[in-house]
């Protein structure tokens, strides 16, 4: 297929080409993989600024999606290209190649590091949030390396997902310090404020007045930023809620759990060693089941089941992708829907090909990456997550270019819960990640194509 691409394309791959480190912060849809390896041609072929690019993604992104964007534009024809995911043996294989890009997730970076002979002199992470904490091991892996590349670019939708905090790992990783500084606890101190705390231990710190300004301004010179409502016309979105409630019984049950950190289901006492505990058991019991200290998920409720039941059938035959959280939940609908899990590249066919009537998909698994949008254009959150990232990431499956109808996210709520507060604070947080993008959005001047 012939690449036809926008200004904004032109100008987001020139941007790559003239950066040795680049930030790109795309919506979701706009095409960042076509960018990306459009850029990396030029300075393969072209300019021959660099001879072995290493592209980082999640997983099925990098089995499926990058891959098939190589092999879907004639302009990229002459790139080679080998996937190392998979076992050890194929990883090993895929190295041997030497090929001018290797596609590797990010789970076995450490491992690329630690027992290969790293030899790439371009880097591309894809999803530069997944680098967010410094504690991790391909954080540390890639570290390792950084000194050796010569070119770096990240790309990611949702670059500061849970607060400005983020960034500093994202860009130490970047530009090996030179703008948020080399050490966390320096940027802590020069931006943040402790916020909650008890005596001596902070547990989450706020920025200080005009923080938020100084960082941009500081990233801005290698950070691009658009939104796919800046350039793409997108269908319409409609976004609502299904609210279910409780039982006074079940919601006793409930209120129980909350207050005194322990309930008993049945003959099964569930108890919450701490807040965070708490937070998943309360989530799990808004969503109908709980799992005990074994294991065992125990059933509260069916709410949320016959509510995705009528809201299934309301659909008249529109194929239905339903977004998940815990595995318990899965396991129920499954018992409840006829329906099919996305994990292989077969499902994400099937889905494109509307085969699938209804499909399940967990955002943890499926949220980056993954082109859906041919398949159907009804997505229901049956349970929530936290993460913006991935709630973001998960309804940008089917709300993205080359969606040709309107687009409906339901929430399925069941009232009074911690479903309410997770809403809440995605909406909280969003104001945050919007900041960030609007302030260093991409001026090109002229008009989009």
């Amino acid at each position: 297929m012939d690449y036809s691409p926008h200004q904004y394309q032109d100008f987001a791959t020139d941007f790559i080409v003239k950066n040795p480190v680049a930030a790109i912060f795309l919506d979701c849809g706009l095409g960042k993989t076509v960018i990306t390896l459009t850029a990396i041609e030029e300075l393969l072929h072209d300019s021959f600024e660099v001879s072995r690019v290493l592209i980082i993604a999640p997983l099925r992104v990098a089995r499926d999606t990058w891959p098939t964007e190589i092999q879907k534009w004639s302009h990229l024809s002459n790139l080679t290209y080998a996937v190392a995911v998979g076992s050890t043996a194929k990883r090993i294989a895929a190295l041997r190649q030497k090929a001018e890009i290797t596609i590797i997730n990010r789970e076995n970076v450490d491992w690329l590091v630690s027992h290969n002979t790293f030899d790439f002199d371009m880097v591309v992470i894809d999803e530069l949030s997944s680098f967010k904490s410094r504690q991790a091991r391909r954080f540390k892996a890639l570290m390792r390396v950084r000194p050796m590349v010569k070119r770096i670019v990240g790309l990611t939708g949702t670059p500061s997902s849970n607060g400005l905090m983020d960034l500093w790992a994202e860009f130490r990783l970047l530009d090996m310090g030179k703008r948020l500084g080399r050490f966390i606890g320096h940027y802590r101190d020069e931006f943040f404020l402790p916020d909650r705390r008890n005596q001596q231990i902070v547990f989450s710190y706020k920025p200080k007045v005009g923080a938020e300004e100084e960082i941009y301004r500081r990233i801005s010179d290698v950070t691009i930023s658009m939104k796919s409502a800046d350039y793409l016309k997108l269908p319409p979105l409609v976004v609502s809620t299904k609210t279910v409630a409780m039982t006074a019984k079940e919601r006793r049950a409930y209120d129980s759990l909350k207050k005194d950190l322990v309930v008993s289901v049945g003959d099964t006492e569930i108890d919450a060693v701490s807040a965070a505990a708490l937070s998943n058991k309360l989530l799990q019991m808004a969503g109908g089941a709980v799992y005990d200290g074994e294991g065992t998920a125990h059933d509260i409720h069916a709410k949320k089941l016959d509510a995705l039941e009528d809201l299934v059938e309301s659909a008249n035959g529109r194929p239905v992708l339903v977004a998940y959280w815990f595995k318990h939940e899965a396991e129920r609908i499954k018992e409840r829907l006829k329906v099919r899990e996305i994990k292989t590249s077969q499902d994400i066919a099937d889905w494109n090909a509307g085969k699938i009537p209804v499909a399940l998909i967990h955002p943890a698994s499926a949220g980056h990456g993954l082109n859906l949008q041919a398949g159907g254009s009804i997505l229901i959150w049956f349970s929530l997550t936290w993460s913006l990232e991935l709630y973001q990431q998960t309804n940008a499956r089917l709300y993205r270019q080359g969606q040709k109808d309107t687009v409906s996210i339901i929430h399925i709520i069941t009232e009074g819960t911690i479903d309410e507060d997770v809403m809440k604070a995605l909406e909280r947080k969003d104001k945050t990640q919007t900041a960030l993008i609007d302030a260093v959005k991409a001026n090109m001047g002229g008009n989009q194509k």
